[in-house]
């Protein structure tokens, strides 16, 4: 996978974003939940039911019941989720090459493999907050 690509797990939900004017912090409170983006259009009002709430507020009202607070601490654009994600897999490729060329052979579960991604997620950039 290259750079610039999104893997199409995420790219449903840029999709359902812009679809139906969602911000990134009511995108992960959705992903949080466990909604398919798919489905979110029978969700949404489309000012046909009086009776019905926006979706926006329809996703923060479930997210209150569910998790006891208004939003999530932290907010990840989906964009920044597959970056990070995308950096993972580079970490851990290059991780694991280095590892068999020293010792012949290393397994993915591995210590040291995993101590040495910890020490990289640690020094990630500074994650955005949550607006509102």
């Amino acid at each position: 996978m290259s750079r610039g690509r999104i893997p199409e797990r995420f790219q449903i939900w840029i999709d359902a974003r812009k679809r139906h004017h969602l911000s990134h912090a009511h995108v992960q409170m959705a992903r949080e939940l466990g909604m398919n983006p798919k489905k979110l259009g029978k969700l949404d009002n489309h000012q046909q039911e009086p009776w019905k709430l926006p979706l926006p507020a329809f996703i923060e009202r479930l997210y209150f019941k569910r998790f006891a607070k208004p939003c999530p601490e932290v907010v990840v654009s989906i964009e920044e989720r597959a970056r990070r994600e995308e950096d993972t897999k580079v970490l851990t490729r290059d991780l694991l090459r280095r590892c068999r060329s020293t010792q012949g052979f290393c397994r993915r579960g591995s210590r040291a493999l995993h101590t040495a991604a910890v020490a990289t997620r640690a020094a990630a950039p500074a994650r955005v907050k949550a607006t509102r």
